[in-house]
């Protein structure tokens, strides 16, 4: 039998003004009736390697969202998440956030996007971290959109995210530090790409 794929796990909170009846995140965000969304979540790689090596690099989360208007822990057992989600523009990669929720006996569908672009490499933390997001009624991103606002990663949640990472099905420390640290240079060498040797041509 071959080795067991390790993978890795870690949580990620971010909060930011949403607005119902809004379907632009930029105008829901300015909406002086928007309502601080707080969006926690748990991303699972199951294997690291096979994660780099795909070109979607997807992984799994769930999580749950605090949001007035619909109340408090709403859970979303299920979702999509992919990082660096190459598009059908070569500067242009995203970082895809999704959460399949339910409010009131009725399905809704929390989908946002970062823009990680070809800027200078001063915009850098403003692309990683700011989560452009539609409510859509529904199972999916088929239905009409019922709020958008804009949600976002704070310097002090950063710091707590990296405190929660973790190894999955490692043999030993090492091998685990080792797959955790794997996923680090991949981040860190896509943002190279991207903000250092794309935005220089």
């Amino acid at each position: 039998m071959g080795a067991t794929a390790i993978g890795i796990t870690f949580n990620e909170m971010m909060s930011g003004g949403v607005a119902m009846a809004e379907t632009d995140p930029v105008r829901g965000h300015a909406n002086p009736q928007a309502a601080v969304l707080q969006m926690f979540n748990t991303i699972t790689i199951d294997d690291v390697d096979r994660f780099i090596a795909e070109p979607n690099h997807a992984g799994s989360i769930q999580g749950h969202i605090n949001w007035a208007p619909f109340g408090a822990n709403i859970t979303a057992p299920t979702g999509v998440f992919n990082l660096f989600s190459p598009t059908g523009d070569p500067t242009l990669k995203l970082m895809v956030y999704e959460l399949a929720i339910e409010h009131a006996g009725k399905p809704y569908y929390l989908a946002g996007h970062k823009n990680v672009k070809a800027h200078p490499i001063i915009d850098m933390w403003k692309d990683t971290t700011t989560l452009y997001t539609q409510l859509f009624e529904g199972r999916d991103k088929s239905g009409p959109v019922a709020a958008a606002g804009i949600v976002s990663l704070s310097p002090i949640e950063l710091l707590k995210m990296t405190s929660t990472f973790r190894a999955l099905h490692a043999p030993s420390l090492e091998a685990g530090a080792a797959a955790v640290a794997k996923f680090g240079r991949f981040f860190l060498g896509e943002l190279w790409d991207t903000y250092v040797s794309k935005a220089a041509v």
